[in-house]
């Protein structure tokens, strides 16, 4: 088997999008028994949120999904931009401020938005940040990232030559 490929999601203050993202690829990763082949992280632009859970509102509708959004709030750093094959942000601004952590061209290949892994949202170039919205954005964002999640599975699947279903 090669080596698992690792995956970084995230937002602005990894309380909301980002660790979401972490629990939805987490939950369909070991659906699809893929759990040898991926390692899976989530962090924040800012340090704002630095050990908390996830925003409670993003909590509750991922319970409602079926998902665990536990993991706890971190900020990236400079050594995650070498640590982990891929970075994906969740908006432009996190793009900017990701692409502006990379020291090499290697690096900033790393990098990519959730919504270039999006096949049934193709009106959404990024994954809104619902902080400051009502249910619905939540939703959305939940949405979103499950249908980026699964299509990133399907391509590290058929990296490792993986049988991927969905």
């Amino acid at each position: 088997m090669s080596k698992k490929t690792s995956l970084l999601f995230v937002c602005l203050g990894n309380i909301c999008r980002s660790p979401a993202a972490e629990g939805i690829m987490r939950h369909i990763t070991k659906e699809h028994m893929m759990e040898d082949y991926v390692d899976i992280d989530s962090a924040g632009i800012g340090s704002w949120h630095a050990g908390e859970l996830p925003d409670r509102r993003m909590r509750s509708h991922g319970s409602a999904h079926g998902y665990d959004f536990s993991s706890r709030a971190r900020q990236i750093k400079q050594e995650d931009m070498q640590r982990f094959d891929h970075i994906i942000v969740m908006d432009d601004e996190n793009y900017k401020d990701v692409t502006a952590m990379a020291r090499t061209d290697e690096q900033r290949r790393k990098i990519s938005r959730m919504t270039d892994f999006c096949k049934h949202h193709p009106g959404h170039t990024a994954v809104p940040d619902p902080y400051y919205g009502g249910d619905r954005g939540f939703e959305l964002v939940i949405e979103l990232l499950e249908d980026g999640c699964k299509e990133l599975l399907k391509q590290i699947a058929q990296k490792h030559g993986v049988a991927y279903l969905l």
